[in-house]
Order: C-alpha cells, then structure tokens, then sequence
C-alpha cells in the first residue's frame, strides 16, 4: 500500500463508517470473536466422548484444548502486528478462513494427533480474530461511538465463554461432537462474504513481521502460560513448572531488549510508555487475575463446602454473566459523556465490593445471599471492562492500534492465567476451601485496580 492509499483509507474511515455497513461489519466482528471464545470452552464437556472415540486416555485429551489455548496466546502479538503491517481486514478474514477449514479438520480427524494439529492451526485463526477486533472497532465506529463499540465486543466474548459448556451440552444431546465443529464452517463462510463487502480498509505500515521476535515471543508467552497452568496440578512435578517460568523470564528478558531497537515493535513497549495505557494493561491483568481466581474457586465451594450439586452450582454462577453482559453496554455509553478511567475505577471498586462480600457469606447461607452478591460482582466488573478496554486503546495512536487490541487480549489471558494458577496454589496450601483468603486475595486485587484506574 502506498502512502497516498494509507493516508485515503485512514481518511475514509476516521469517523467510522455509515449505517447499515457499520451495523454489518460490527456484526461480522462480533461473529468472528463468538467463533473463537466460544472454540476455547465449547469443547471441555465433550472431551470425555472425545477421548473414547479417540481411543486416547483422559490425559491426552487435554491436549485438545491446551493446543489451542497455548497457539491463541502465542499468535496474539504476531497477527496483531502483521494486522498493523498489511490492513486489519486482510488478517481478519484470513481468520475466518483459517478457522473453518480448521474446523474442518478437527471434525473429520481420525486421530488424537491430528486433532490436535487441526485445534492447534484454529487456535492460530482464533488470535487473527481476537488479537484485532477492537482495533477495527476503531475504524468502524464513529469516535463519539468508540465506548458502545469496544462494550459491544466486551459483553461478546462474556456471553460467549460464558454460554460455551451450555452450547456444547445442547449440541451433543442432539448430535455428535463432531457437530461442536463444524458448525463453524457456515458460519465462517457468512462472516468471510459479509466481511469482504462491508469491513473498513485501513492503513498499514508495509513493515515485514520481525521472526525473531515473534520466536522470543512464543518462548516468552508460551511457557508462561504452560507453566502457570500447571503449578497445582496432581502429578506434576514442581520442576516442570518452574523450569518452564524460567525459561519464559530468559526469553522474555530478551524480547524486550530486542524490542527495544525496533521502530514499530512486536511487543509493543512504545505504547507501554504512553501512562495510560500502562497503567489500563496492569488493571486489566488484575482484574482478570481477580475474575479467574473467584470464577474457579467458588464452584468447589459450593459443591464441597454447601452440598450444592453440579447443576445447581452452574445455576448459582449465573447472575456474575448476567450482571456484567447488561452493564458492559451500559458502561459503554457512560464514556460518552463521563470520564472512562473514573467509570473504570468507580467499576473496580464495585468488583472488589462485590468479592468481598462473598468472603464474609456466612456459613449457612440462603441462595438469595448468594446470588445478589454475585450479581454485584458481575455489575462491578461489567462497569470496569469496557471503560478500561476504551481507555487502552484510545491512549496509543491510531496506526498502533493493532498492537494496543493485541495487548489488550494478551492481557486478558495473563490475568485468566494467573488467577487461575494462584487458586491451585492456595488449594495446595490450604486445608479444605478457605473462602476469605481467597475472595480477600480476588477483592486485593480488585481494589489495586481501581487505583490504577483511578490515577490515571
């Protein structure tokens, strides 16, 4: 692209693009990040049919959801920088194009290995979709709109991991797990026709994708993610995870000296620079770190600690999803007219109200003591999310938009990742289930986000 067709496309879209078109290409994002969330969660209550029609042990089958978390998180950065280098619409609809015929694959494997293969190239279609979509929210929506824009794909990816074990369970009562797959060919297919006529062009920077960063990058983010997902788990070694941090703090210490020579990094630490988008990429950890350790933790408690079944323990987590897909939107259009960092913070705070009050349940407690509390929780974090998310990707310039959206769900998986192995260590440590250590350590979390958010 030359720099008379960048500066055309950048003027095109710089206040978004007009009805229908923009009601269409946001609905095309939307369906992109419904596909790939939804692929991160869907499969876990089929692995066990898997598993068996596989002939694989249980073990094994993890791989069928590791391959593709662990290929997302390492793909996040690189698609988000070949987005900023050849124009978000051409990284996103290859997406969609890589994510069906991949989709393809893992429905018609006849091995535990080549369905993993097939998870593992999903799980790269998947980051194409994920690492974009608020960048092209930015050029989709009118600036005064931003704030609905990036709630619109905030309350998306809530509802859909959310809803993920509840689809799942439908389709298999219907029909095979093969169908948990190749739902996504036709709608793969929709989003590729609709996205082709009606996604913005936007500007790119011609700049070649840097391997050996992308290769640091993988080393960094991969055994990181790895590692913390294995501290706690039964018959691990403690080496295993601990050399595997090792080696992401070696690669990482590396990346960031590379990146520091770069003119447009892959890592972007040039948009770590700009105060507010610093400060919006730790409280989004924090705040997910917060989410993730509350979010499974608290199906043990009420399944061990209150006798509650499966079924009614799904039911009681409800109201978190619930509360925060109607106060998303809600927080949306607030950053219209109110500052989006004092919505966050006033959000956070929420959050960690919300937390703390599960921490203080008392032992016998009614269902209603329950769910109002979560309900909270979730409204709390609904008003934090999308002011945050605005806050990031309105503080880098329009040009590093892909690397400030690739940060911000780079960020989302680190926070998920490290609540997630804080609650094995305290399972490890703690005899039985100690709710105030846990919800204290989740609400800690949340309160330092609101003061980052706060100071901003």
């Amino acid at each position: 692209m030359t720099i008379a067709a960048t500066s055309s496309a950048a003027a095109d879209v710089h206040d978004g693009l007009p009805n229908p078109r923009r009601t269409l290409a946001f609905l095309t994002i939307g369906l992109g990040i419904v596909m790939a969330v939804l692929d991160g969660t869907i499969v876990n209550v089929a692995l066990p049919t898997i598993a068996l029609d596989q002939h694989a042990t249980d073990a094994a089958s993890i791989w069928i959801v590791t391959g593709y978390q662990l290929a997302v998180v390492v793909a996040l950065l690189p698609m988000s920088a070949i987005g900023e280098s050849i124009g978000f619409k051409k990284v996103f609809l290859a997406g969609l194009v890589l994510f069906a015929a991949a989709s393809l694959l893992c429905a018609y494997s006849t091995t535990l290995l080549m369905l993993t293969l097939a998870r593992i190239l999903q799980g790269i279609g998947g980051a194409a979709l994920m690492s974009i979509a608020t960048a092209l929210v930015r050029f989709i929506m009118p600036a005064k709109y931003l704030g609905r824009g990036i709630a619109g794909i905030a309350l998306v990816v809530a509802v859909s991991g959310a809803a993920g074990p509840t689809i799942a369970a439908a389709i298999l009562a219907v029909t095979t797990w093969h169908w948990l797959f190749l739902i996504n060919v036709p709608l793969g297919i929709i989003g590729l026709f609709v996205g082709r006529i009606t996604l913005p062009a936007t500007p790119a920077h011609g700049q070649r994708l840097d391997v050996r960063s992308a290769a640091l990058n993988a080393l960094t983010l991969g055994p990181l993610i790895s590692g913390l997902s294995s501290i706690g788990t039964a018959g691990v070694a403690w080496w295993l995870p601990a050399g595997q941090i090792m080696v992401a703090a070696v690669s990482g210490y590396f990346l960031v000296r590379r990146q520091a020579g770069l003119k447009i990094p892959l890592l972007p630490v040039d948009l770590l620079r700009i105060p507010p988008f610093r400060l919006s990429v730790v409280a989004s950890i924090l705040s997910f770190a917060a989410q993730m350790l509350a979010t499974v933790s608290l199906p043990f408690f009420f399944t061990s600690m209150l006798g509650f079944s499966v079924v009614e323990t799904g039911l009681l987590m409800t109201p978190w999803p619930v509360g925060t897909a109607i106060f998303a939107p809600i927080s949306g259009r607030l950053t219209e007219h109110y500052s989006a960092a004092r919505i966050s913070g006033i959000g956070s705070l929420i959050f960690a109200a919300g937390l703390a009050s599960i921490a203080l349940l008392p032992a016998h407690p009614a269902v209603w003591d329950i769910v109002w509390r979560l309900a909270l929780t979730g409204i709390g974090f609904g008003l934090f999310q999308s002011p945050n998310n605005k806050v990031m990707l309105s503080s880098a310039p329009r040009i590093r938009s892909g690397g400030a959206s690739g940060m911000q769900a780079t960020a989302r998986l680190l926070g998920q990742s490290s609540g997630a192995a804080l609650a094995a260590i305290i399972f490890g440590l703690t005899a039985g289930y100690n709710l105030l250590l846990t919800m204290g350590i989740a609400a800690a979390f949340a309160v330092a986000a609101a003061v980052l958010s706060i100071w901003r």
